[in-house]
């Protein structure tokens, strides 16, 4: 299902940072109470191959992230203790020592079932309770949500699991869209920080296009 222009789901899940603590956290709060815009990354599972890639990617971009007022917040099936472990594996062992952004534990597959990124068919949503149960040891795909301050999701895409994410188009697609909002434009293909963008309009289309 799609999440894009709809507000992220307002659902409380399990979490842990790099010191161990275990807490609750809400990625729809996380941006509205905060003012912020959110990150959320969905990957397949702790202490496997593409990604250790993707955290230590991520921790590497953070402070771009941050200076653009982004939370960045990680997920996966995988319970906090299995997170725990993992972020105390050094680097040069395939883990995330290091890591410092807080990573969802989605043990019970409520949320990712809520999205639909499950890689299973054996999954059941109860009506009454609002709560997915899944089958067998289900993981998710690569799923990425970029969500404003409002709590709206203005980007959403799902990888394969053996397709790794670029960073940077995440950093571009945040710089675009905090210039629609600022500016009113809207912003073709390719846009980058500092190029033009345009009026959404034919006369806006036609000029951007006569000069590109």
């Amino acid at each position: 299902m799609a999440f894009v222009g709809k507000k992220f789901p307002n659902i409380s899940v399990n979490a842990t940072d790099e010191m161990g603590d275990t807490f609750k956290i809400n990625v729809l709060e996380e941006a509205t109470k905060n003012n912020k815009k959110v990150l959320l990354f969905w990957y397949p599972k702790d202490f496997t191959f593409v990604c250790p890639t993707e955290l230590h990617a991520f921790q590497e971009a953070l402070a771009e992230f941050e200076k653009r007022n982004v939370k960045v917040i990680g997920a996966s099936c995988d319970t906090a203790e299995v997170h725990f472990a993992w972020l105390n594996t050094a680097k040069d062992d395939g883990g995330i020592e290091g890591v410092t952004y807080p990573l969802i534990a989605d043990s019970n597959r409520n949320l990712s079932g809520h999205l639909g990124i499950l890689d299973t068919v054996n999954e059941q949503f109860d009506e009454e309770t609002g709560i997915y149960t899944v089958e067998g040891d289900s993981v998710t795909y690569r799923a990425t949500y970029l969500i404003d301050e409002e709590g709206t999701v203005f980007h959403e895409s799902i990888n394969h699991m053996p397709l790794g994410r670029n960073v940077q188009e995440y950093l571009r697609l945040i710089d675009a869209y905090a210039h629609v909002q600022k500016n009113g434009e809207v912003c073709p293909a390719n846009w980058e920080e500092g190029k033009d963008a345009m009026k959404a309009d034919r006369e806006g289309v036609a000029s951007y296009l006569s000069s590109h």
